[in-house]
Protein backbone atom coordinates (compact mmCIF):
# COMPACT_ATOMS: atom_id res chain seq x y z
CA UNK A 1 0.00 0.00 0.00
CA UNK A 2 1.47 3.62 -0.82
CA UNK A 3 -0.35 7.02 0.65
CA UNK A 4 1.33 9.93 -0.78
CA UNK A 5 4.61 9.27 0.73
CA UNK A 6 3.11 6.88 3.50
CA UNK A 7 4.80 3.16 1.79
CA UNK A 8 3.69 0.02 3.72
CA UNK A 9 4.98 -3.73 2.47
CA UNK A 10 4.77 -6.89 4.36
CA UNK A 11 7.91 -9.24 3.97
CA UNK A 12 8.54 -13.21 4.46
CA UNK A 13 12.21 -13.43 5.15
CA UNK A 14 13.30 -17.57 5.25
CA UNK A 15 16.59 -19.05 6.04
CA UNK A 16 18.38 -19.75 9.47
CA UNK A 17 16.34 -16.74 11.51
CA UNK A 18 14.97 -17.95 14.22
CA UNK A 19 16.23 -18.48 17.20
CA UNK A 20 19.69 -15.82 16.36
CA UNK A 21 17.62 -12.37 17.66
CA UNK A 22 16.23 -11.59 13.92
CA UNK A 23 13.25 -10.29 15.50
CA UNK A 24 14.66 -8.01 18.20
CA UNK A 25 17.46 -7.37 15.02
CA UNK A 26 14.61 -6.40 12.90
CA UNK A 27 12.88 -3.73 15.73
CA UNK A 28 16.29 -2.40 15.86
CA UNK A 29 16.29 -1.55 12.00
CA UNK A 30 13.06 -0.52 12.16
CA UNK A 31 13.55 1.87 15.12
CA UNK A 32 16.22 3.51 13.64
CA UNK A 33 14.82 3.98 10.53
CA UNK A 34 11.88 5.59 11.95
CA UNK A 35 9.50 3.08 10.81
CA UNK A 36 5.98 1.27 12.25
CA UNK A 37 5.00 -2.18 12.29
CA UNK A 38 5.34 -5.28 13.45
CA UNK A 39 7.34 -8.48 13.19
CA UNK A 40 6.96 -11.91 14.44
CA UNK A 41 8.35 -15.81 14.20
CA UNK A 42 6.06 -18.14 11.80
CA UNK A 43 5.37 -21.66 12.41
CA UNK A 44 6.87 -22.23 9.00
CA UNK A 45 10.23 -21.42 10.70
CA UNK A 46 10.19 -17.97 8.97
CA UNK A 47 9.86 -14.70 10.43
CA UNK A 48 7.35 -12.12 8.63
CA UNK A 49 7.40 -8.17 9.32
CA UNK A 50 4.97 -5.79 8.46
CA UNK A 51 6.59 -2.13 7.78
CA UNK A 52 5.19 1.15 6.70
CA UNK A 53 6.59 4.87 6.51
CA UNK A 54 8.23 6.90 3.50
CA UNK A 55 8.87 5.11 0.80
CA UNK A 56 12.96 5.41 0.70
CA UNK A 57 12.94 4.61 3.95
CA UNK A 58 10.71 0.95 3.67
CA UNK A 59 13.44 0.15 0.50
CA UNK A 60 16.34 0.86 2.88
CA UNK A 61 14.34 -1.76 5.62
CA UNK A 62 13.97 -4.11 3.03
CA UNK A 63 17.79 -4.09 1.81
CA UNK A 64 18.99 -4.70 5.36
CA UNK A 65 16.43 -7.17 5.80
CA UNK A 66 18.43 -9.37 3.77
CA UNK A 67 21.72 -8.93 6.01
CA UNK A 68 20.30 -10.13 9.13
CA UNK A 69 21.84 -10.48 12.15
CA UNK A 70 25.39 -11.86 12.43
CA UNK A 71 24.07 -15.41 13.47
CA UNK A 72 21.03 -15.88 11.04
CA UNK A 73 21.61 -16.82 7.34
CA UNK A 74 18.77 -15.46 5.30
CA UNK A 75 18.18 -17.17 2.26
CA UNK A 76 14.95 -15.56 0.68
CA UNK A 77 12.75 -12.27 1.21
CA UNK A 78 9.12 -11.92 -0.25
CA UNK A 79 7.38 -8.80 -0.17
CA UNK A 80 3.82 -9.70 0.77
CA UNK A 81 1.03 -7.14 0.75
CA UNK A 82 0.24 -6.13 3.72
CA UNK A 83 -3.42 -4.59 5.09
CA UNK A 84 -1.44 -5.15 8.47
CA UNK A 85 -2.66 -2.12 11.29
CA UNK A 86 0.80 0.29 11.03
CA UNK A 87 0.92 2.72 14.02
CA UNK A 88 3.61 5.41 12.53
CA UNK A 89 6.65 5.49 14.99
CA UNK A 90 5.74 2.22 16.89
CA UNK A 91 7.66 -1.14 16.29
CA UNK A 92 6.04 -4.15 17.92
CA UNK A 93 7.54 -7.72 18.25
CA UNK A 94 4.34 -9.97 18.37
CA UNK A 95 3.74 -13.80 19.43
CA UNK A 96 4.67 -16.58 16.90
CA UNK A 97 1.75 -17.51 14.63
Amino acid sequence: MSIEGFTQKGFRITGRVQGVFFRVWTQEIAEGLGLGGTVRNRTDGSVEAHVGGPGGKVDAFEARLWEGPPSSAVEGVEVLESNAPIHEGLFQILPTA
